[in-house]
């Protein structure tokens, strides 16, 4: 990896990057360092470095952003592309992961080439092609057009000496000669396009003249190219001027000439993107979700007559349900005797859940075949689910339900806990519950307990016929 030192500007503080040899030696300086390494294979790194720090420094105004796991995000998402492109990450590839990560572009582009090598082994071509990809824009544009001015000068060149009558270097000192102009045609501003026009002329020029000077002493070249000293400027203005105007041409013409600007296109397509985000955020709905489950039921199954416990189990559910749509609300779904009920507001979820607990005591009495009594838990939670439709019934995967059937789980036999984001709904607030708490998944519950009373229990036989 190469030993470098670049810095970032950053709204709160500032970025570097150094190798972690230097960084470890100023430890005492930082404030704070973090740290993320990428090992590669020991026999090609055992003299270089093999991993890249990220020493965030503070200011008075606060702190930046990039944090080790977003370090860690951006390595394996720029990890992922480079595999599946072939090792090269190009300036698109680089966009998508600064905007993934939100790492400044500059120096996602400094760790891809700091990142080691896949283990495959390159060949030269590949490697010359992602060292130019590694290069900023601008650079590259002036790379490519020192390489096509160098290709036209040297064809230029042996066309003369050779006195090719075939026309085969004329024909590749102009490919070479478009080259350079469509190469200054795509640069991003007028300042990019003057600079590589000057580039690909004056190294054209120069490579032709010091090709001449060393060919002159010669003796099998027959002929002598001549290149006057006023030639060089001349032609480094009228490549400047040149590709000015066809970077200007082409940017004020691009729809006339049936191109799309590519600024433009990314606009369009964010515009699409907060557009879709906006339809999809429109189906979010703020609901409270009440969770319920039957105390020992595999039991009660296993130890009770079969007949009597398909008719109770029924009778349980519309019991259930008959509640729950009284309260406003409607059945989310059922699992044996599982209910999940959604309410939209937290005030009727809390009634209905409050209405099953006591209504259990009827239930038992005149209702339950199972010669036993049937106990209940229960668990609310409210917050913003996406529904589709803005139907809440469709909700299947959502973190309010999660957090619904966690307090349900933890909450004691015949009791129901009330998440702090549905009590701060209700009159009172969380006192209105009670004071006892409970806590899962981080998130604090209020247990509510209903009166005690001796249920009466029907005694134990088969289910009344119903009559005609």
């Amino acid at each position: 990896m190469q030993q470098f030192l670049r810095t970032y500007p950053l709204p709160v503080g500032e970025t570097v990057l150094r190798p972690r040899r230097q960084l470890n030696q100023q430890l005492p300086l930082r404030k704070k360092c973090r740290v993320n390494r990428q090992k590669s294979e020991p026999q090609e790194t055992s003299n270089q470095y093999n991993c890249l720090a990220v020493e965030t420094r503070f200011t008075e105004e606060g702190t930046t952003q990039i944090t080790e796991e977003s370090i860690q995000v951006m390595l394996r998402l720029a990890s992922r592309i480079r595999e599946e492109t072939g090792g090269d990450l190009d300036d698109s590839a680089i966009q998508a992961v600064s905007e993934a990560t939100g790492a400044p572009v500059d120096y996602v582009r400094l760790a891809v080439r700091a990142m080691p090598a896949q283990q495959k082994k390159r060949n030269l071509v590949e490697n010359l092609k992602a060292s130019f990809l590694a290069f900023d824009p601008f650079k590259r544009r002036l790379a490519m057009g020192g390489i096509l001015g160098m290709a036209a000068g040297v064809a230029y060149w042996l066309g003369a000496v050779t006195q090719d009558q075939s026309g085969l270097t004329g024909l590749l000192a102009l490919s070479a000669a478009i080259g350079s102009l469509y190469n200054t045609m795509i640069a991003r501003d007028k300042f990019a396009a003057g600079w590589a026009g000057a580039i690909a002329g004056g190294i054209g020029i120069f490579t032709l003249a010091l090709l001449s000077f060393i060919s002159n002493p010669l003796p099998f070249v027959p002929v002598l190219v001549e290149v006057p000293p006023w030639l060089l400027p001349f032609v480094v203005t009228l490549a400047a001027g040149v590709g000015i105007f066809l970077q200007q041409f082409l940017t004020f013409n691009r729809t006339k000439l049936g191109l799309r600007d590519p600024v433009q296109d990314r606009q369009e397509l964010l515009t699409q993107l907060l557009e879709l985000t906006d339809r999809l955020k429109s189906d979010e709905q703020f609901a409270t979700f009440l969770s319920i489950d039957m105390v020992g039921s595999t039991k009660i199954k296993a130890e009770c007559d079969p007949l009597n416990v398909e008719f109770t189990f029924n009778e349980y559910q519309r019991f259930i349900e008959a509640i729950v749509v009284k309260n406003q609300g409607r059945i989310h779904s059922t699992a044996g005797d599982g209910v999940t009920a959604v309410f939209e507001s937290p005030q009727s979820a809390y009634r209905a859940g409050r209405a099953i607990h006591s209504g259990l005591f009827e239930f038992n009495a005149f209702r339950n075949r199972l010669g036993r009594e049937v106990t209940v838990r229960s668990g609310i939670h409210t917050g913003n689910v996406l529904a589709p439709g803005k139907d809440t019934t469709s909700v299947n995967f959502a973190h309010v339900i999660d957090i619904a059937a966690h307090l349900q789980k933890v909450a004691p036999a015949g009791a129901m806990v009330v998440s702090e984001a549905t009590a701060v709904y209700l009159p009172g607030g969380a006192s209105s519950v009670s004071s006892e708490k409970v806590e899962t998944q981080d998130v604090t519950g209020y247990v509510w307990r209903p009166l005690t009373l001796s249920t009466p229990v029907l005694p134990v036989g088969a289910p009344p016929i119903p009559k005609n």
